[in-house]
């Protein structure tokens, strides 16, 4: 069982940053990480996702704006967001898992899901 807590949501404006990071109460180096995130009557959709062995994927909306990345010692994952724009605007959620025959950014992938944090963008 692995338990995930998400942080660093908030409002910015178009063009600002935000990192959102998933603290987990378990070991994640040996399972696989994503970020996900829902907007208002739209379905969960994969942002971003890392594998245990380090293979990365994005979500063509945020390639070379969105960075994934994990600290194993400290068990947490992290999201930095760079050029925020108003389409952004989403509760996200940190998800982890070990199904590995579905892809990174599918929801069948994963197990264990965090309760979101609120990202608004305004323009």
């Amino acid at each position: 069982q692995v338990q995930l807590v998400e942080s660093g949501g908030g409002s910015v404006q178009a063009g600002g940053s935000l990192r959102l990071s998933c603290a987990a109460s378990g070991d994640i180096s040996t399972i696989c990480m994503g970020w996900f995130r829902q907007a208002p009557g739209k379905e969960r959709e994969g942002v971003a996702g890392l594998d245990r062995d380090g293979s990365l994927s994005y979500a063509d909306s945020v390639k070379g704006r969105f960075t994934i990345s994990r600290d194993n010692a400290k068990n947490t994952l992290y999201l930095q967001m760079n050029s925020l724009q108003p389409e952004d605007t989403a509760m996200y959620y940190c998800a982890a898992g070990s199904r590995r025959w579905w892809p990174l950014l599918h929801l069948g992938r994963y197990i264990y899901w965090g309760q979101g944090t609120q990202v608004t963008v305004s323009s």
